[in-house]
Order: C-alpha cells, then sequence, then structure tokens
C-alpha cells in the first residue's frame, strides 16, 4: 500500500553521542576523511545504504546500535577528537585571518547551482561542482563568504537508459527534512522568509534553509510554501527547467531574494554585512538591482545608487559562446519590473538599458543577463587565461572604440577543491612523505609552486597506487553497469559477461562531463574500425568509460548519448568500453582517480575551463586534451598530451573532426600505449610513471581551488571592497555627476594635431622621440582625461600589437581656440615594424580602469593618413 502522507521521524540521540549531530549538519564531513570514518564506524552497512551521507545514515540506525556507542569508551574519543577537531576548524585563525590589510568584512557569493555532496544534489554540472568548491576552498582558508542559491525540490534529473540506448530522465522529490539542511528561523523560532511582488498583485514568498559547507554558510531559497500559489511554489522546482517566465523568476528569487535572504541572515546572526558582492554567471544578476533599491529607499539617486553597486560587484563569466547566456524578450522584464510589481522605485526603462544589446549584432528587442552582469559589476573575469580573452572579443561591443585586449574583463583561472577531489589512497601516499597535516595544508591553501615531496615516493609505491585505484574503478564499474543493464529490462541470466568488463591491468580512459555538441562525446567513434583496434589490441589495449547527462530538452545530445551507448553494447567491444548512466558526484570521486588518461576533446576555444581534467590530474591520472581552457595555459609534455587543432579558416566542420579524431588516433596508436605498456630495468614503465610524478609535483599545485580563491581575494575581492568603502553616497554623487557631464561633453573631444620630434639623428633601438599633441577638449578639462601614446609592433594592416601606454602631460593653458598642448616622451624600445597613435580617455580617480566608462577619442582618418607610420 501507498502511504497518503510522508514525514521524517528524527532520532533522538543519547546525551553523549550529542555532537554526532553537529558533525552530520556541517558538510565539512564530505571532504573530512576523519569525520566520515567515524560514522562508517557507527553502521558500516547503514552507512553503505544511506548512501555515505550521514544524516540519513542517523537517521536509519538502530537505537540499540546508538546505545552501545553511547557506552563505548572508544567511539566517545574519537567522537570528542573529531568534534574538537570541527571547533578548532570553525573558530582559529586560518590563512585569511593572517592577511596583511583591509581586507573584505564579507563577500556574498551567488551561483544557480552548489555541487557540494552527492547529498545535496542541487547541481548539474561544471558550473555547480566549480561553485561548491569556491565555498569549501573559501572555508578551509577562513575566508567570510556566505553563498546563496536555490533549493530545488527535484534537483536535477536521475538519468536512465532504455533498452536501445534512449536517455530517460527521473525527477525523485527531494525532502529537505531529510537532507544535511535547517531552516533559517526568526527571534521567534517562525520560519525566516523572503518575498517578491509579482504582476497582478500576486506573490512569491520563499523561505531560507541553511546548509552548513566549513565555516560558510550556504542560503538556498525555497519556493515550495503553503502561502504560494501552485504556479509561484513551483518556481524551485527543477534546476534549468520550465519556460522563459519560471526562468526569470528563479532568476529573480536568486539575485532579488537572495540579497534579502543575505540582510535577514545577517540580522539574525550577527554575520559581518557584505561588502563584496560575487555573481557566479548572469543568472544572479538582479542581485545588483536589488542593491540599488535598497540605495535609492535611504535617498540615493539611481546613477549615484549604480556606481555604489557597481563598486563592490563582482562578475564571472563562463560561457564562451552568445546561446549560453540567459536572454529574456524585454517585454517579459518589462512585466515583472516597475510600480505595481517588483522595485518600484526604480523606473523599468532604466532596468531594461542595463540587459540591451548595444552593440552590432545585438538584438535590441531581448534582455540579456550576461550584457547586465557586466553594467553592474566594475570587475568581471573570465575562467581561464584563453577564456578570458575570448570573453574580452565576445563582448568588446560594450566598449566601442577599444581592442578587445582592453575591453576590462580579466581571468581568474579555475581550480578544483582538492580534499574532496583527491582519493584517499593518494592522500595517505602524500601523508606518509610529509606528515597528515603538512599533506592537508598543501592540498587546502595551495600556497606552493611545487610538491617536491613526491620525487622522494619510490616508482614502485607510485605504480602500485595506480593500480589499486584501477582496480577500485574496475569493482565501481562492473556494480554500476550492472544496474544500469537491469534497468534497461535485462535479465540477471542475460548478464554474466559483466564480470568480465574491464581489467585492471589494461590502459583505462575516462570520458565523463555533460554532453552539448561542442564537447564532442563521439569524437572517438570517428572511425569506429580503429577505435576497435585500440580496444583489442593484442599487446597494447585500452579501455574507455564514458558518462555523461544531456539536457532534457537536448534531443541531438541525447542521439550522442545512443550512439555511444550502442556502439558501447556491442559484444565485441563491451568489454573494453562502457557507458555509465547518472553521472554525478558520487561517481566522479571513483572515476577520476581510477583513469590513466582522461580525455577532452571540445571545439576551441568553447571550453571555458574544463576542471574535470584538473581532478584527474590531482590523482596521478595524464591529461589528453584539445588546447583548450586551463589546458591551452598550462599544457606542458610533463604532464599528459595535446590535441591538435584543425581551425583553418577553411576547415568545415566535418573536416575539423575528421583530422582532430585522427590526430586522436595517433596519438593513443604512437605515443601513449607504447609509453604505458613498455616496462624499463625495474619491470616497471618507467617513463609513465616520471609522468605521473611531473603531473602530481608541478601541476598539483596550480589546479588547486585555494590557488583559485587566493586570487580572487588579492585581485578582486579586495580591490572591489576598497572601491566600495571608497564609494560613500557624496563619492557616489561626484561620481554620476562626473560621468554625466563627461559623457554629454565627449562629442567635443577630438584630438586635432599630432608631430613628433626625434631626440637622436636616428630612429634606432633606445632612442626617444619627442611627442606634441594639441586636443580640443571642449567643456572639459585637463584633470577630466588623460592624453596617452599608444605604441607597439604592427601588422601587416597596421593594426599596433602589444601595445603600450604612456601618458602625455598638458604644458600651460588652452590657446586662443581653446585646444591644450601635451608632450612627452615616447621610447623606441623594439625593432622591426613599428607605430604609434594617441587617444584620449575620461580620468576618475575612482574608475577601475580607463576603458570603464567606454569613451575614447583617436585621431581622425585624415590626421592618421597624414601622420603615417613611423618607421618599418
Amino acid at each position: 500500500m501507498k502511504a497518503i502522507r510522508r514525514l521524517t521521524v528524527r532520532p533522538v540521540l543519547p546525551d553523549p553521542l550529542g555532537p554526532l549531530s553537529d558533525l552530520a549538519r556541517n558538510l565539512r564531513w564530505s571532504w573530512h576523511p576523519e569525520t566520515r570514518d567515524l560514522f562508517q564506524s557507527v553502521d558500516p552497512g547503514c552507512w553503505t545504504a544511506s548512501g555515505c551521507d550521514p544524516v540519513r545514515l542517523l537517521g536509519t540506525v538502530r537505537s540499540a546500535r546508538l546505545a552501545e556507542l553511547a557506552e563505548d569508551r572508544r567511539f566517545l574519543r574519537r567522537l570528542t577528537a573529531v568534534a574538537d577537531d570541527l571547533d578548532h576548524y570553525m573558530t582559529g585563525d586560518r590563512w585569511y585571518q593572517a592577511q596583511p590589510g583591509r581586507l573584505p568584512a564579507a563577500v556574498a557569493y551567488f551561483s544557480p547551482e552548489f555541487g557540494i555532496t552527492a547529498a545535496l544534489p542541487q547541481y548539474s554540472g561544471g558550473l555547480g561542482i566549480l561553485a561548491g568548491d569556491h565555498l569549501k576552498a573559501a572555508s578551509d582558508l577562513g575566508v567570510p563568504l556566505i553563498g546563496v542559491g536555490l533549493l530545488y525540490r527535484h534537483g536535477y534529473f536521475r538519468q536512465s537508459l532504455t533498452r536501445d540506448g534512449w536517455q530517460q530522465e527521473h525527477y525523485p522529490v527531494l525532502d529537505p527534512h531529510e537532507l544535511p539542511l535547517a531552516l533559517l528561523r526568526e527571534a521567534d523560532g517562525t520560519p525566516a522568509h523572503v518575498a517578491l511582488a509579482l504582476p497582478g498583485g500576486r506573490e512569491l514568498r520563499a523561505r531560507i534553509w541553511l546548509a552548513q559547507v566549513g565555516r560558510v554558510p550556504l542560503l538556498m531559497l525555497d519556493s515550495d510554501v503553503e502561502e504560494n500559489d501552485l504556479g509561484e511554489r513551483g518556481v524551485t522546482d527543477r534546476l534549468y527547467g520550465g519556460g522563459s517566465e519560471h526562468r526569470l523568476l528563479q532568476e529573480m528569487l536568486l539575485g532579488i531574494g537572495g540579497v534579502r535572504a543575505v540582510r535577514t541572515y545577517c540580522r539574525l546572526t550577527g554575520h559581518a554585512a557584505p561588502e563584496v558582492f560575487h555573481t557566479n554567471e548572469g543568472h544572479a544578476g538582479f542581485l545588483g538591482l536589488e542593491r540599488i533599491s535598497e540605495l535609492c529607499d535611504e535617498g540615493l539617486e539611481f546613477g549615484p545608487a549604480l556606481e555604489a553597486v557597481r563598486a563592490g560587484t563582482v562578475f564571472t563569466t563562463h560561457t564562451p559562446v552568445p546561446a549560453g547566456i540567459d536572454r529574456f524578450d524585454r517585454e517579459l522584464v518589462a512585466r515583472h519590473f516597475g510600480p505595481d510589481t517588483e522595485l518600484p522605485r526604480i523606473d523599468v526603462e532604466r532596468v531594461l538599458r542595463l540587459g540591451m544589446e548595444t552593440y552590432p549584432g545585438g538584438e535590441p528587442g531581448l534582455f540579456n543577463m550576461a550584457v547586465m552582469g557586466l553594467r553592474l559589476a566594475q570587475r568581471a573575469n573570465g575562467v581561464s587565461l584563453l577564456h578570458g580573452g575570448v570573453s574580452r572579443e565576445m563582448f568588446s561591443g560594450l566598449w566601442p572604440g577599444f581592442d578587445a585586449d582592453e575591453v576590462p574583463i580579466t581571468s581568474v583561472t579555475n581550480g578544483v577543491h582538492a580534499p574532496t577531489w583527491v582519493a584517499p589512497e593518494v592522500f595517505r601516499l602524500g601523508a606518509r612523505q610529509i606528515g597528515a597535516q603538512r599533506a592537508e595544508d598543501a592540498l587546502s591553501v595551495g600556497d606552493s609552486d611545487r610538491w617536491d615531496s613526491v620525487a622522494d615516493i619510490p616508482d614502485q609505491d607510485i605504480w602500485e597506487l595506480r593500480r589499486t585505484l584501477r582496480e577500485q574503478l574496475v569493482t565501481e564499474v562492473r556494480e554500476r553497469l550492472r544496474a544500469s543493464w537491469r534497468q534497461r529490462g535485462a535479465g540477471a541470466a542475460e548478464l554474466g559477461w559483466i564480470d568480465d568488463v574491464l581489467d585492471p591491468d589494461v590502459l583505462t580512459i575516462g570520458f565523463a562531463r555533460r554532453v552539448p555538441s561542442y564537447k564532442r562525446l563521439t569524437l572517438m567513434l570517428r572511425d569506429r574500425d580503429r577505435l576497435t583496434d585500440l580496444l583489442l589490441h593484442p599487446e597494447r589495449p585500452v579501455q574507455i568509460v564514458v558518462a555523461g547527462k544531456a539536457h532534457p530538452a537536448d534531443d541531438g545530445g541525447k542521439r550522442l548519448v545512443q550512439e555511444l551507448v550502442r556502439f558501447a553494447d556491442d559484444p565485441r567491444v563491451r568489454h573494453r568500453i562502457v557507458f555509465l548512466p547518472d553521472y554525478g558526484m558520487a561517481m566522479a570521486q571513483k572515476l577520476y582517480p581510477g583513469c590513466d588518461i582522461w580525455l577532452n576533446n571540445p571545439l576551441r576555444p568553447l571550453e571555458a575551463c574544463g576542471t574535470s581534467g584538473m581532478k584527474a590530474a590531482l590523482n596521478g591520472c595524464l591529461n589528453l586534451s584539445v588546447l583548450d581552457g586551463w589546458w591551452d595555459e598550462w599544457f606542458q609534455p610533463d604532464f599528459g598530451w595535446a590535441i591538435p587543432t584543425a581551425d583553418g579558416a577553411g576547415t568545415d566542420p566535418d573536416r575539423r573532426d575528421a583530422i582532430e579524431a585522427s590526430a586522436l588516433y595517433d596519438l593513443l596508436e604512437q605515443r601513449i600505449t607504447p609509453r604505458f605498456y613498455e616496462r624499463g630495468a625495474s619491470g616497471l614503465p618507467d617513463r609513465w610513471i616520471e609522468m605521473v610524478r611531473r603531473t602530481l609535483s608541478l601541476l598539483g599545485p596550480k589546479v588547486l581551488a585555494g590557488r583559485m580563491v587566493r586570487e580572487y581575494v588579492e585581485r578582486l575581492y579586495t580591490p572591489a571592497a576598497e572601491a566600495h568603502r571608497a564609494m560613500d553616497p557624496d563619492s557616489a554623487r561626484a561620481l554620476a555627476e562626473w560621468k554625466t557631464r563627461v559623457r554629454a561633453a565627449w562629442p567635443g573631444v577630438s584630438v586635432d594635431h599630432v608631430e613628433t620630434s626625434a631626440a637622436t639623428a636616428t630612429a634606432e633601438l633606445g632612442s626617444t622621440l619627442g611627442l606634441r599633441v594639441r586636443v580640443n577638449l571642449g567643456d572639459l578639462a585637463p584633470d577630466d582625461v588623460e592624453v596617452q601614446a599608444v605604441s607597439g609592433r604592427v601588422d601587416s594592416e597596421d593594426r599596433i600589437t602589444d601595445a603600450a601606454t604612456v601618458p602625455l602631460k598638458p604644458v600651460g593653458g588652452p590657446d586662443l581656440e581653446g585646444r591644450w598642448l601635451y608632450e612627452g616622451p615616447l621610447a623606441l624600445d623594439r625593432t622591426g615594424p613599428f607605430g604609434y597613435t594617441v587617444r584620449v580617455l575620461p580620468a576618475h580617480r575612482l574608475l577601475a580602469s580607463g576603458a570603464e566608462a567606454g569613451l575614447v577619442a583617436v585621431p581622425s582618418d585624415e590626421l592618421v593618413q597624414a601622420a603615417g607610420l613611423l618607421m618599418r
């Protein structure tokens, strides 16, 4: 019979076991081995059945077992030690507290998804896992972060396969009371909530759940409350589900409701108010509007409030393609803002202008969330060096007149949280070399350029470790494959072959990620005969483990999954290649360590970063990848192999795939498999082991989330906090008025005359030219601008590359025609084709960069033609 109502009955822990509840509710257990080991010892069978989730474990373990543990002095000593360790972790000073200067009192970090642990399935892929790793690393470093997201009642979908290999989606209902969450409550015990006004006098209410991620609180908004109508209750039903209005409401709740949740949390707990707001992708961009509205309620006008909000906002873009950005119909957005809905003090036209695509090729009828995010943030970044460059090109239309490399978008290359992703066996090997505490610090803080102690680990130990991890993966794959085939309708009698799937002594390749077309799941199938020969090679076989989910609405992606599954179902090769459905964190934590090669073959440059290869590398797995994302930045032959990119202008997509697939097969046949199976004098694959060693010692420290978060603190959060403090109401008004005045006067700014005088008789390397420039500033004064000389090597079309800028100084006052004379030296510091130009930029002490205002005056075409190039 089916129950008519479901409720969660919580265990009553004996008093001596009380600390178990606190340990279960702090998600530090998900990356702290001693805490996990303690929970496993409570009841190993229940631990496995609970999916290694302490909250579920404590809800299922027998009362008699709890009573027994309450009398077990050895267990109680372990419990006390682990609880004391958590207390010290939560309250003691860490990296952040030891930094000089005035760092942000707090940072609010907004993301539509967070991948913390499989026990809290609120993620779909890399964006969410990155956000979870960001929170964990911030906790380890002591950064006072507050995470903000939504609580999806169905999470992302669970994936299974039909008998013919077609992806099916399932949406199990998540009960927050069974998750490692607690309701945020008011002082009187009632649940805290936030509310948004909707068109037609309706209201969207949401309560606030709290997940404690080590030292970092994660606030998750949940619209499934009785006060809402049925439609509003479903706003937080699914991650990336529903139509445009559904998505818009999710993003309004995340951004606007998220700021209100942060204010509520700080009011109730005394937590420091954030000085910096970090928007992880455009989904949370409306947070800037809410903060503007707050300042307008305090008496500030829109313009100054915009400047004040921008000063303390950081925006991170994760997509290298316009199709990856949320864009809404302008009329839909307009309907949800204005006098009778949300943010009534802000004119709806001002809201719409923030998201307008005011650049060539932009669509005026659409509201672009990334464009709004950039306009509301004074600091922005991509997530790898290459992606930063791609982002500058992609959004350069917002800064007309500037070269793409001057667009104010920097980059902070992603990292991964090593304590989460490094296999226990790998950690123990490191701890044996340098001690557990030093090993833990090396993985979490990440303040070293290299891990030299790896050099002292014997080859035999490294090779035994790699085989152990491979063997564990084989066991895991067989279990998951058997479960998958049972779901597909196979009977037990059909599945005897699974006992021979994979071999712990065969070179193992992993490929696991979401399945959009640009990641090219099926590139490996381009020449099936050649792939089959690789899989079945008599002396040097390979085996491949593949996993990945296609978006529920992406039938093209589902066809790619089906194509791969059908190949892997072939009885000739099914012992050498497998597809595992329902890729998630629990699977990934076994998959990364157990593979020898991590394969990544996206279309370059469409992979913003691609952190799965980083997680593999931390476990001694070598990368085989297209030079995209982080691999473009850090690839060395010591760490793996680069798949050549066929990116010539005349190469059509089909030919490009054929060329790159052929290069992939060549690398596997000629370089990778021979090195893996080749044995040295010791009987071990010496050259392969040396690559593993160098990957761990040289690449390992680079890919850490600790390194990433330290970069955010030093390069983005601290400058943003300083700008926020400088932007008091008077300064904000002054800056807004200055920008208005400068924009109005800018059409009158021009470069009217440029001349040079050589300081030496010849233009030779090391010599200096004197520049004299006459500019018309119209209604502006020299204090409002900076006049610059821009010089560098030039290409065949006279474009300056690798430009250097030098400010020129005003000489005297304006002439009779109101023009100002500027002078300065121009050093000829490089040989070959060399050129220069001059330009005028707005200048103000509160601007983060010269390009921020998006205004520039350069010489006219006539003046450029008259000046010509300096030297060829």
